[in-house]
């Protein structure tokens, strides 16, 4: 018997459509899904691929706006939405909007089971507020069942006095075949994608939005310490575009040898010839849910270094197996690394190999079966 299920999440997301896709398929579910909105065009440059989708879906009416670093998006039609539905279970991407309380209303008056689908983890060092906080608090113990994405958020989720059983891991992914096949082409016609896109010879790899907190201004610092013949050899390229663009170009322009690449926001479908001609995949952050761009390198066949506040680190990266961990903000510590990753291709090679094996357990069809597993269980617990 299917179980008439409605996922609440804010924007269409290129690598949530595949998760999506593979749980529509699962025998025990009926899906349907609430956008918040189409996409947050000041946010994200993220092309909308409403072509791939392959499970019902709408887009609410929304109006956003921003004030400092909070993101206030507010949106009509959600409770008519629900009405007309009928979901037998709501599984909600977050607690920050005024939708995700407007859905927990809902499933309370109706009596249908909440599952809060949390990627928030212990690592993160962004400072959180006491009010936000409190209502945090107040919504998680509304909740019937969580959704987490690896073991540093099912931690964090314990830490608020929530049961074990109460929380089941669906691991985060992204289509691996996509990444994988785009890479390998990549590799084979490396002299052509190398001119088409401008690209070092050998490259270190950064793929982010160009923020403070991706630890960015931490990597530049440590690419410059390196010995200029090392850096003469090896490139860095930085793929993505944001607000300190201008700032990171000007501290990049203080590095005197060395070949530093701006490539901008690259869409989806061309991304993988970046992986594919790198040597090494670098993501220093010091506040990061999890880090999907973690999983499309390793899919790519990459080593990863990447900090212990990204909260992929515990789940996807196996120290000296498939990749390094360093601390956020330790440039001395990002430094050695790189130097050792760089000078060492053999360890490289066994790493990638050993990235490429260990990702595929992190698929969709992964991701689906969990979720399934999950949502049998809440509502099974929820009528008895």
């Amino acid at each position: 018997m299917k179980n008439r299920v409605v996922i609440i999440t804010e924007i269409i997301s290129p690598y949530r459509i595949p998760l999506f896709n593979a749980l529509a398929c699962r025998a025990e579910v009926d899906l349907h899904v609430i956008f918040l909105g189409e996409t947050d065009p000041k946010l994200r440059q993220w092309r909308v691929y409403k072509e791939e989708i392959k499970f019902s879906f709408q887009i609410l009416p929304s109006w956003r706006h921003r004030v400092g670093k909070y993101n206030a998006l507010l949106n009509a039609g959600l409770w008519r939405a629900l009405n007309h539905s009928k979901p037998q279970i709501i599984l909600c991407g977050g607690y920050s909007y005024f939708a995700s309380w407007e859905a927990l209303l809902w499933a309370q008056r109706h009596k249908v089971p909440f599952l809060l689908w949390s990627e928030s983890n212990q690592q993160d060092h962004r400072r959180r507020h006491v009010v936000v906080e409190f209502l945090k608090r107040q919504f998680l113990r509304r909740c019937d069942g969580f959704l987490v994405p690896g073991r540093s958020a099912f931690e964090y989720i314990r830490t608020h006095q929530i049961n074990d059983r109460s929380i089941s891991i669906a691991p985060n992914a992204v289509d691996n075949g996509l990444f994988s096949n785009s890479a390998e082409i990549a590799r084979k016609e490396a002299g052509q994608y190398r001119k088409k896109l401008g690209l070092p010879n050998r490259f270190f790899l950064f793929v982010g939005r160009l923020v403070r907190e991706k630890g960015i201004f931490e990597l530049l610092e440590a690419y410059g310490r390196l010995e200029a013949e090392l850096r003469q050899n090896v490139g860095l390229v930085i793929v993505g575009d944001g607000p300190c663009r201008s700032e990171i170009e000007q501290s990049a322009g203080r590095i005197s040898s060395g070949n530093i690449v701006f490539s901008g926001f690259v869409h989806r479908e061309a991304i993988g010839a970046y992986y594919g001609l790198a040597e090494v995949l670098i993501l220093p952050t010091y506040t990061d849910t999890w880090g999907m761009v973690v999983n499309e390198a390793m899919a790519s066949g990459l080593p990863i270094i990447v900090s212990r506040a990204a909260g992929c680190s515990v789940d996807l990266i196996r120290e000296n197996w498939n990749g390094m961990l360093i601390s956020a903000k330790d440039v001395d510590g990002l430094e050695f690394t790189m130097r050792r990753v760089a000078s060492e291709p053999d360890l490289r090679q066994i790493m990638g190999a050993n990235s490429a094996k260990h990702i595929r357990e992190y698929s969709p069809q992964a991701w689906a079966l969990s979720v399934e597993r999950a949502i049998r269980g809440v509502v099974e617990n929820h009528e008895g």
